[in-house]
């Protein structure tokens, strides 16, 4: 057996920590979704977002993980898989397998980020989506589309054997686009809410507790530094230093840009737009939180904080409901971040901005056409939608027969 040295023990706990800080931002996620959404609705959003984790865990060992990871055979492929399970190979636990982390930690890591696809399209949906019907989609869409769209890059696939390589960190396209994708998909599908657009008209349905989404948004940023650091997957100093700067300093930055972008268009002080852009920031800069300096951090964070007042704005005049702006922030701003890349990364150029475009589009392909797939054969089968009596009386009643705040009902 391989000696297990201290600097492997360091990087080791290291990603282990940075799981735990990505698994608190599906607490974050909640409340964020809860907040920006109306109590009635409150413990149906709470059981998805408790389900996606769950879901996330488990299909990722039965075959996300191998799926994402298929080995050195399918390099420059479009599809590989190595099997169901999570096997051991000689070396599991120590730096025969990685120089920085074992099997497990491998795993473990990237399951908890796994789930983050389905929770995006969960804010999207909220308070009219059958709760069954979610729940296959999430089955199907994480454990199987999520990792296969992950492999084109991260294990290896077509994208990572570009002339230029295709570059997402942590995943801004991989992740938050993939999501966005199929959260823009859903959307469309389900329609708005009930009195969302009468009449053509835009009234806004208010969240009923800014304080859990505030909560949540903070979380979030919390959980960010592990999203980000975590993906080093090292804890060699300079780099995770540098991620950890280039994160926050994205994240503050995104939230002047939504703080001045939503003041000129609303003339108002406008919190849920500062939250989101805080979002927008953090997703704007995780396709190149190692390869940006101070002020590209900055640029790009205020562009994505800007960036997100205005998509809120363009899907409401299309009338596509979000209710939580899952969409602005994660689809837009991660299309966004992965541009921005090419225009600001150590290796920034007219090659490798191609690469990106090539990246975003075959993923928006892929995405669409596939959550498409889904949620029609969803439609068609079980459904996607609740009665417009049950949304009416929200769904906490009528999928739980429970309420979050019974004292005031």
């Amino acid at each position: 057996m391989e000696e297990v040295t201290p600097i492997f023990t360091v990087h080791n706990l290291w990603i282990m920590i940075a799981t735990l800080l990505v698994f608190i931002m599906h607490l974050g996620f909640a409340n964020l979704e809860i907040g920006l959404t109306r109590s009635k609705n409150s413990v149906n959003i709470l059981f998805k977002n408790t389900l996606i984790i769950s879901i996330g865990i488990l299909t990722y060992a039965l075959c996300g993980f191998n799926l994402m990871y298929p080995g050195e055979a399918f390099e420059g492929a479009f599809f590989g898989f190595a099997g169901f399970g999570i096997s051991l190979s000689e070396g599991w636990n120590t730096p025969a397998y990685d120089e920085g982390y074992t099997l497990y930690t491998d795993f473990i890591f990237q399951a908890v980020f796994a789930a983050t696809a389905a929770t995006i399209v969960s804010g999207a949906v909220a308070e009219r989506m059958k709760l069954i019907a979610f729940i296959v989609f999430s089955f199907l869409y994480v454990g199987i589309f999520y990792p296969m769209v992950g492999m084109w890059s991260w294990g290896g696939g077509f994208l990572d054997t570009l002339s230029t390589p295709f570059y997402d960190f942590a995943g801004s396209t991989l992740v938050h686009s993939t999501g966005g994708w199929a959260a823009l998909v859903g959307a469309w599908m389900l329609g708005p809410r009930i009195g969302k657009y009468p009449n053509g008209k835009i009234i806004p349905i208010p969240g009923h507790s800014l304080p859990l989404a505030a909560i949540g948004v903070f979380l979030l940023w919390f959980g960010w530094f592990g999203f980000n650091g975590g993906s080093v997957l090292s804890a060699n100093p300079g780099e995770v230093s540098l991620v950890f700067v280039t994160t926050a300093i994205a994240g503050a930055a995104g939230a002047f840009g939504a703080f001045f972008a939503s003041y000129i268009k609303f003339k108002t002080n406008d919190l849920t737009m500062v939250l989101n852009g805080i979002l927008a920031g953090l997703v704007s800069i995780t396709a190149g939180a190692d390869a940006m300096g101070l002020i590209d951090a900055f640029i790009i964070g205020l562009i994505g904080g800007i960036i997100v007042v205005f998509a809120v704005v363009f899907f409401d005049m299309i009338k596509i409901d979000d209710p939580v702006g899952a969409i602005s922030v994660h689809l837009v701003c991660g299309i966004w971040g992965t541009l921005a890349v090419g225009i600001f990364g150590n290796e920034a150029g007219w090659n490798q901005l191609v690469s990106q475009l090539i990246g975003i589009g075959v993923v928006g392909v892929f995405c669409v056409i596939g959550s498409g797939a889904l949620f029609f054969v969803i439609k068609k089968t079980i459904g996607i939608r609740v009665t417009e009596e049950e949304e009416i009386e929200g769904l906490d009643i009528s999928e739980h027969k429970m309420s979050a705040y019974p004292e005031f009902n």
